[in-house]
């Protein structure tokens, strides 16, 4: 089968950068989720999280790029997704991204040119800057988005980082379709 096109306009230079990326990283609450914390009524928090973007995640996965999550929360609703997805690079209740950036960094032995981070607030602003490509999310504060090399035209939680993953699949010519894997 053929793909048909991307939906999205890039610039040259912008699909020469996602050449690159050997390494994709994301932030979790406003990208992939809409941003809202929910609470049971014991205190437990809740995630919703969207189908299509943990299919992409295991299409960059399929591809052999790397995937990591770098969240400043930790619940034990992501650590479930996380493990159904099998994402191996998972760092939760973290407050210095930047730092755990650079030893996941030197642990797989990639330069920042290699590496994307998808973040929408400006906790995210240190690490996305020291990555080769940097995305957001459309609801994405907009600090975060101005230094953004691309900005999913949807909101975190509702198929942003599958608008992400697609656009770095599609730039590097790797787009599976295979529907072997049953986990989204």
């Amino acid at each position: 089968m053929n793909l048909p096109s991307l939906p999205y306009n890039l610039e040259q230079s912008l699909i020469d950068k996602i050449k690159h990326i050997k390494l994709a990283l994301f932030d979790v609450d406003g990208v992939l989720t809409d941003g809202k914390l929910h609470y049971g009524p014991n205190g437990e928090e809740m995630k919703v999280f969207h189908a299509l973007d943990g299919h992409g995640l295991k299409m960059l996965q399929m591809a052999g790029i790397d995937v990591g999550i770098i969240s400043a929360r930790r619940s034990t609703a992501l650590q479930t997704r996380l493990n159904d997805l099998g994402i191996k690079h998972d760092y939760l209740g973290v407050n210095d991204k930047l730092d755990v950036f650079k030893s996941l960094q030197d642990q797989l032995g990639i330069d920042n040119a290699q590496c994307a981070f998808t973040g929408d607030d400006v906790i995210d602003l240190e690490v996305m800057q020291a990555c080769g490509t940097k995305f957001s999310v459309e609801n994405g504060h907009f600090i975060v988005k101005n230094i953004a090399d691309w900005v999913a035209p949807l909101t975190g939680g509702n198929g942003a980082v599958r608008a992400i993953c697609d656009v770095i699949l599609y730039c590097q010519n790797n787009y599976p379709l295979s529907t072997s894997h049953s986990v989204q």
